[in-house]
């Protein structure tokens, strides 16, 4: 990510992620709780590595990592993947046809398995057809391959049609 990309982001986050400074405790900035959760998200290290990296605790990681997803989340959902509408679909369709001659096509569906520990008590739900656990990711994609809908945490045993 480039530094103007990080500052741009950071300004959009900066109010939901800036912390009262107290006299018990100095805050974790808005800066380091956005660095943190992109290096988790950009190199899927754990959070004892990035603990012995940043020196930070643990459970403090995985809190801010959680929150500041959520917080970016919140904040770029209606830029970046805006609700779809009869008038966007028709725009999808007609790509669809000028590049691949489908009709009627208003998007690629896929589905992504994320293997995970089994959750406790879950029994078969998460085990999938690969013989392993897992949640699904499932991706629409206009013809620019540009997502126009997302879904995430299906059970693994369920089959993308079905999750559809």
């Amino acid at each position: 990510m480039s530094v103007a990309s990080f500052v741009e982001l950071l300004g959009l986050v900066r109010g939901h992620l800036t912390r009262t400074r107290t006299n018990m405790r100095r805050s974790i900035s808005a800066e380091e709780r956005l660095l943190l959760a992109l290096r988790y998200l950009a190199t899927g290290a754990s959070f004892t590595s990035l603990h012995h990296q940043i020196l930070m605790g643990i459970n403090t990681e995985s809190i801010i990592v959680h929150d500041t997803c959520l917080i970016i989340w919140e904040e770029l959902k209606t830029a970046v993947m805006p609700e779809p509408t009869s008038s966007l679909w028709e725009e999808i369709a007609e790509e669809f046809w000028e590049k691949t001659n489908f009709t009627n096509c208003i998007g690629a569906l896929d589905g992504k398995h994320i293997r995970l520990i089994k959750p406790p008590k879950s029994g078969s739900r998460y085990f999938n057809y690969k013989k392993y656990f897992s949640i699904v990711l499932l991706g629409l994609s206009d013809a620019n391959m540009k997502f126009i809908a997302v879904d995430v945490g299906a059970y693994g045993s369920s089959g993308d049609s079905r999750i559809f």
